[in-house]
């Protein structure tokens, strides 16, 4: 039985709904975890540090497509609580064509200037041209990989999150197998792993929009449509929370490299580039449900159900304290055994990560609550309380953390930063859910 945004949701029927999402976020981040780990098994320790030492560039720009894609579900599932499907579905199409024509630009001006980029990125000589090659071709791939990142949100929106789910789980295949005979039959070093995502990228965008350039039955299709801005614009500013989490983490990203580059050399890039992969995955469980329950909370908000509102916070926020407090525990107690797959053959840098891990998954107690709290006011239409939340969490806090913590506690103090960022900014993200508790009837 298909479950509808117009349902009464229990704590086993939102699950049901949103795990779709998840799996598809947990996939993406599994198949970005395998990248990470033949690059460093099969290419060695400093092509995986030029990998990990662009990537938040690229990430920065792909949440062009996080915005649009986010903003613009918490959109279309607004008019369709209205019951204006014939607007939801131009909307929607309008933002497909904007996510296409923005990524094209930046894809070309991004492949011309990568070498300035990886050289502001501090680049030392050792990893320099790795980086510059790899960013190439995953730059001329962001077209492909901002729609993958769009039609997640959209395929839940239209109900399709199954269909979503089985997207993610072709593209992540296709991106391992190609890895491993790219990577380790073909000997294509970074050229090999990087074509490989380029590979996944594509199955994840193409596949949806057959989908809904073909689809007849389902809720959203693409359709003709004229360039609103009025809807652009509301669209983007309620997506803007999702575009800061993604530009504020990869700048972030940067200064941590550079950080690390100082107090540890390719070492210490390499250990945060595990970090990384490792929170991908227990990140992708609270990502997805944000994205699942987003458009629930816009079609209630559209349809002007409070007390429905107020059972989904009242059940989200449940639902991500067991969450969290699991996912701490399962981080702590696999820090070293994940230290091993990945550098295991590094006894140095394998100590530098199991405890980087372990005091950066402190952070998983209070991020969850931030990242529900800020899709919560997406799908309420207010971007820039959702903003707001995101801003502070990935960008303002957790920047001058990373900053001033080194001073005093070293490397360990880098990884703190983060679970410094997420604690105070839960603070911020309590006070906003309290003071907007009466304007929305939650």
């Amino acid at each position: 039985m298909e479950i509808r945004l117009s349902d009464s949701f229990t704590y086993k029927k939102l699950i049901r709904y949103v795990l779709p999402c998840i799996a598809m976020m947990i996939m993406t981040s599994i198949y970005s975890i395998v990248d990470g780990y033949f690059v460093s098994n099969i290419i060695g320790k400093n092509p995986f540090a030029a990998v990990n030492l662009v990537m938040p560039v690229l990430m920065a720009i792909s949440a062009i497509g996080f915005m649009i894609g986010t903003g613009g579900s918490a959109l279309t599932s607004y008019y369709m609580g209205l019951g204006e499907k014939k607007k939801a579905n131009e909307v929607f199409s309008m933002l497909v064509w904007l996510i296409i024509i923005s990524s094209c630009i930046v894809a070309v001006i991004g492949f011309v200037f990568m070498p300035q980029i990886v050289e502001l990125l501090g680049a030392s000589d050792t990893i320099r041209s790795d980086a510059i090659l790899y960013g190439r071709i995953l730059i001329l791939s962001e077209p492909f990989f901002m729609l993958q990142n769009s039609f997640q949100s959209f395929l839940t929106t239209a109900e399709k999150q199954n269909l979503g789910l089985l997207v993610s789980v072709l593209a992540g295949i296709t991106n391992m197998v190609l890895d491993f005979l790219l990577m380790f039959v073909f000997r294509l070093g970074i050229a090999g792993a990087a074509a490989a995502t380029v590979c996944g990228q594509i199955i994840g965008s193409v596949v949806p929009l057959i989908y809904f350039a073909t689809n007849t039955t389902g809720s959203l299709k693409l359709t003709k449509a004229k360039f609103d801005w009025k809807c652009i614009w509301k669209a983007c500013g309620n997506g803007s929370s999702e575009m800061l989490t993604n530009l504020s983490t990869s700048l972030v990203s940067v200064v941590y490299n550079l950080q690390l580059m100082k107090l540890a050399n390719e070492n210490g890039i390499a250990a945060y580039g595990v970090i990384m992969y490792v929170s991908f995955i227990f990140m992708a469980i609270f990502f997805g449900y944000a994205i699942g329950v987003t458009p629930i909370i816009g079609y209630n908000y559209g349809a002007g159900n409070k007390k429905q509102l107020h059972s989904l916070l009242k059940k989200s926020l449940v639902i991500t304290a067991v969450t969290a407090i699991t996912m701490t525990v399962l981080s702590e107690v696999l820090a070293l055994p994940i230290a091993r797959i990945f550098v295991g053959y590094d006894d140095t840098l394998c100590r530098m990560t199991q405890t980087g891990m372990m005091l950066f998954s402190i952070s998983f107690l209070f991020c969850g609550f931030n990242v529900f709290g800020s899709g919560f006011f997406t799908g309420l239409g207010n971007g820039l309380v959702s903003a707001t939340i995101s801003f502070l969490r990935t960008l303002v806090i957790q920047l001058a953390a990373v900053l001033m913590l080194p001073m005093v506690f070293g490397i360990n103090g880098i990884w703190c930063a983060v679970a410094v960022a997420e604690a105070v900014t839960l603070v911020i993200t309590i006070t906003l859910l309290i003071k907007n508790k009466k304007k929305y009837g939650y």
